[in-house]
């Protein structure tokens, strides 16, 4: 039989979020991840992305967005529950600046727990993480869309996505190891399918040598697939994240999550999904029960499905556009009033768009030369 290892990989943590913060500041393993915790603490490299700084005080940036923080003295409980590595590379780490990048870097390296996807520039940044066991490397690579938090040069922040800078990175990664696990944070929050560019990317992304592409960021488990040999899952969802004054009476997708559990040998890589359901009726994560497996596994095979379907895909994604018209048009309106944006919502103000004004904006968004100029514009 081959040597072989097992890595398990988990979506966005935040330990400073509604009822889970006492537990994790006591370090109640137990209550936060019940019966799953002995799959943690029984493979060789435990994985969850820590969607918020941690510090204690701090200032927030100015960004869009909430400004998410979690206490020092929770970060111990992802210690304790058998996690070795946190990835960093999401919209939040830099939400509170440099002093809560350092702060979190400092106190997983104080307690053992290491590091990747963000640092005091690009070039540590998009260092990958590099494990060995029973001679099989694996290097993980992280990163995040372009938000807030990115770093570009010399300054600190998280990795960015840029695919050809990515696809050198991934080059240099399997250089390095057996194995290349890339772990990107990205796609449309609260929306259950990749888009249309997510999957040419992550695609390209096992077409530059990857061998698995893990997402998250969207709150919701997406669909999956097996392309050319590689896993590629578009998002496992939330895995410790509550809502702060949480009191639903039905299950929702930010509720569900998936655990990518890797299997490693030498030359292969298989994948295995568990379903668990996530800061519902109590405070921590549980197994699914049979009937919300059975309903979960039926939502899961209609995404794969839709996303291994091009034109199928591409209609989703417009109708979800459609659905986000009222919104992204607001973002785009000359004035930033909520009234205004309420009154324009009900037709009481006309839209101050014109239909010139769109194809401006589109043309300046569209076009990559216009595009470059545009964002060093709003920059300054």
């Amino acid at each position: 039989m081959k040597e072989a290892f097992k890595i398990i990989i988990t979506g966005d943590t935040h330990l400073g979020s509604g009822r889970i913060t006492d537990y994790a500041e006591q370090g109640d393993v137990d209550q936060l991840f019940s019966e799953f915790l002995p799959l943690f603490q029984e493979a060789d490299l435990s994985v969850t992305n820590l969607e918020s700084p941690v510090i204690d005080g701090g200032s927030p940036i100015e960004k869009t967005g909430p400004a998410l923080k979690s206490p020092v003295a929770s970060l111990g409980v992802l210690k304790k529950a058998g996690f070795e590595l946190v990835t960093l590379a999401n919209n939040h780490i830099m939400d509170y600046g440099e002093p809560g990048l350092q702060s979190t870097l400092d106190i997983c390296k104080s307690i053992g727990i290491d590091t990747t996807g963000a640092g005091s520039n690009l070039e540590e940044a998009k260092t990958p993480f590099v494990f060995e066991k029973n001679g099989i490397g694996v290097a993980i690579l992280n990163i995040a869309e372009n938000e807030f938090g990115t770093t570009q040069g010399d300054e600190p922040g998280c990795h960015p996505l840029d695919p050809v800078k990515n696809f050198y990175s991934i080059k240099d990664a399997q250089s390095k190891a057996d194995h290349v696990v890339v772990i990107v944070h990205g796609g449309h929050e609260h929306y259950e399918l990749a888009s249309p560019r997510m999957k040419k990317t992550y695609r390209f992304f096992a077409d530059a040598g990857a061998t698995a592409v893990i997402g998250h960021h969207t709150h919701c488990p997406s669909g999956y697939e097996v392309y050319k040999g590689v896993p590629i899952c578009y998002s496992l969802g939330n895995f410790l994240f509550d809502l702060p004054d949480f009191n639903g009476s039905a299950i929702t997708p930010w509720n569900e999550g998936l655990i990518a559990e890797l299997t490693l040998t030498k030359d292969d890589l298989s994948i295995r999904y568990r379903p668990f359901i996530q800061n519902f009726e109590s405070v921590g994560i549980r197994r699914m029960k049979a009937d919300e497996t059975a309903t979960f596994d039926k939502k899961m095979n209609r995404l794969n499905n839709l996303i291994a379907d091009d034109g199928k895909l591409q209609r989703e994604f417009e109708n979800y556009c459609k659905k986000s018209y009222q919104m992204y048009s607001g973002y785009i309106e000359p004035h930033s009033s909520r009234i205004l944006h309420a009154m324009r919502n009900r037709n009481i103000l006309p839209s101050l768009l014109t239909q010139r004004k769109k194809k401006l904006l589109l043309n300046l968004t569209r076009c990559e030369a216009h595009r470059d100029v545009l964002i060093k514009t709003l920059q300054l």
